[in-house]
């Protein structure tokens, strides 16, 4: 039987304000949103200064993982964050540039970031974190040793306080004033997809791509 996830909360960090119609209160849209990517934006204030800094991640089912160097000012934890997800899907070019916008999905993640100390659940979550960008990786490539992970800093994130929202279709404007005008409108959509694999010039000659990375080419993460 096929568990039913309860919806997202609505908090008042949550709550939809603007373009109600985009909102979802769905788990599955945040799940799809989080596996359709693997780079996210942390929002953190250090020393009375905003940052928002490009990372990795990766998730299980109740939170978000995010890492980087111990040297890092904005993975000190312990501090409310935002982290953002987003995947551009197409232009909207309407018959009116202030119709115009974007076919999108979003996700956007509130709470406070916990630094993972237990050594397992630190091997646990950057394992996630190496699979969820490059499936197969993790037990293809050297592990990190002590020194390495001494000098890597994990942060938890809860993913139960999130706001989702997912713009698609058409303009808006093709039953209004603007549709007597002539003008082309319609969508254009965004796709990108993994290249061939390039080798590393120093590797031996001949060496195989491995079948968990050769088997991206041409395909689109998640």
């Amino acid at each position: 039987m096929r568990m039913t996830l309860e919806p997202l909360p609505e908090t008042p960090l949550t709550r939809h304000r603007r373009l109600r119609e985009q909102g979802s209160l769905d788990r599955a849209d945040l799940d799809a949103i989080l596996d359709a990517g693997f780079v996210c934006h942390l929002g953190v204030v250090v020393e009375g200064r905003s940052l928002v800094v490009p990372t990795v991640y990766g998730r299980d089912e109740r939170q978000l993982y995010l890492h980087g160097s111990v040297a890092s000012r904005s993975l000190a934890g312990g501090t409310p964050v935002c982290v953002t997800v987003t995947h551009v899907d197409g232009l909207v070019l309407a018959r009116s540039v202030f119709e115009h916008g974007v076919n999108y999905r979003s996700a956007m993640i509130h709470g406070e970031a916990r630094k993972v100390t237990d050594p397992e659940e630190k091997l646990e979550g950057l394992r996630r974190l190496t699979e969820h960008a490059a499936p197969g990786q993790w037990s293809y490539a050297r592990l990190p040793n002590r020194r390495e992970l001494a000098a890597t800093t994990l942060l938890a994130l809860s993913l139960e306080e999130a706001s989702v929202k997912i713009r698609t279709g058409a303009p808006d404007d093709g039953d209004g004033p603007d549709a007597q005008l002539g003008l082309w409108a319609g969508t254009l959509p965004l796709t990108s997809a993994w290249g061939t694999p390039v080798p590393d010039p120093l590797l031996s000659p001949g060496m195989p791509v491995p079948g968990h990375i050769a088997r991206r080419g041409g395909t689109r993460h998640g």
